[in-house]
């Protein structure tokens, strides 16, 4: 599906209190980022924030935590920046950045959580090492995540939910829940947030899939 350009996105998304232009910087430091916030809260990132519902639905219920959205895309990442200008929340900010970089953007142990919803399923072999669940990713995500910490992915591509669960198991990762029909679980869909993309599939009876993992080590 090609992405909608919209007229003015990137400027506004550079001008935006609540988007960190100068991300590397903050390597380390960021807490720093929420001035209100505990010096030792817990951060969690979604990657490929989207609109931006579920990470706002999140600090929302969550003030406790600090919440970072990664998304590329400027057109995108604007409805999720118009949000938060309505709510002002003060434990959400967001990057425009790709989720590659990771590395280069946390420090080891830096992540409490790492959230990948509704990700593009790229769905050339040749792509593979592209999709968020890749072991790719996952040896990034192994780098920033405090000890314990979990990755919890939702979609509703069984194809790309195989992928994911033969490369955690492939990178030597546990895998805590499974599960492909999520809103039919009334155990684990008491804690869910859903996104714009969940609330249209659930809609259509699309079942969705979700599964929470961690690395070994």
């Amino acid at each position: 599906m090609r992405l909608k350009h919209v007229p003015g996105a990137e400027e506004a998304v550079a001008d935006s209190p609540f988007v960190i232009g100068d991300e590397t910087t903050h390597k380390g430091q960021w807490r720093a980022v929420f001035p209100e916030a505990d010096p030792q809260a817990e951060l969690y990132a979604e990657l490929g924030c989207g609109k931006g519902q579920f990470l706002v639905q999140l600090a929302e219920a969550h003030p406790e935590r600090l919440y970072l959205g990664v998304e590329m895309y400027s057109s995108v990442l604007l409805r999720a920046v118009e949000k938060q200008e309505e709510k002002n929340l003060p434990n959400l900010r967001f990057l425009r950045m790709d989720a590659t970089y990771l590395t280069d953007v946390f420090a080891p142990g830096e992540l409490s959580g790492i959230y990948c919803n509704f990700s593009d399923p790229w769905p050339k072999d040749r792509h593979a090492k592209r999709r968020l669940t890749s072991r790719q990713f996952l040896a990034r995500y192994e780098q920033v995540l405090a000890p314990g910490a979990e990755v919890v992915f939702k979609t509703d591509n069984q194809g790309l939910f195989d992928f994911s669960l033969e490369e955690a198991e492939a990178a030597g990762w546990a895998v805590t829940h499974v599960t492909r029909d999520l809103h039919a679980d009334a155990e684990a869909v008491k804690d869910n947030v859903m996104t714009e993309y969940e609330q249209k599939f659930a809609a259509e009876g699309v079942p969705i899939c979700r599964l929470i993992m961690h690395p070994e080590h």
